[in-house]
């Protein structure tokens, strides 16, 4: 049951700590894609699209947030909730032609998706490569 422990367990993991790793933006209105686009061409913007029902989707979630590594300042990291916000969704795909999964990841740069990445994926995406 080694494998499944650690992929399942919350033993010595306080989840507040673990969100406070990472400092989201809340991505809740399509107007901050223009805002995403501009501020791309300064730093690499990254959202990560989560399925909030959906169990592998929290798992990558938390995987994503063990892994992450980058300073505050090297990139902006966007948080979508896909169910609250479903038209901002949409319109994530729309802008920058990423066919929608969840969970999933874009990194935006000079106003295009350069990479996306979607489930499992998501974990071995270098994000130190696009800064």
């Amino acid at each position: 049951m080694g494998i499944f422990n650690n992929l399942f367990s919350s033993k010595n993991v306080n989840p507040d700590e673990q969100k406070d790793q990472i400092a989201w933006i809340p991505l809740t209105s399509v107007d901050q894609l223009m805002e995403i686009e501009q501020n791309s061409s300064k730093r690499p913007q990254i959202i990560f699209k989560h399925s909030t029902s959906c169990g592998i989707s929290s798992m990558v979630l938390r995987s994503f947030r063990n892994s992450y590594s980058l300073e505050e300042n090297q990139a902006d990291l966007y948080f979508l909730d896909l169910h609250r916000y479903r038209e901002v969704s949409n319109e994530v795909a729309n802008k920058f032609q990423v066919y929608h999964q969840s969970p999933q990841v874009l990194i935006i740069k000079n106003g295009i998706a350069v990479a996306h990445e979607s489930h499992g994926g998501i974990t071995s995406l270098n994000l130190s490569s696009y800064i």
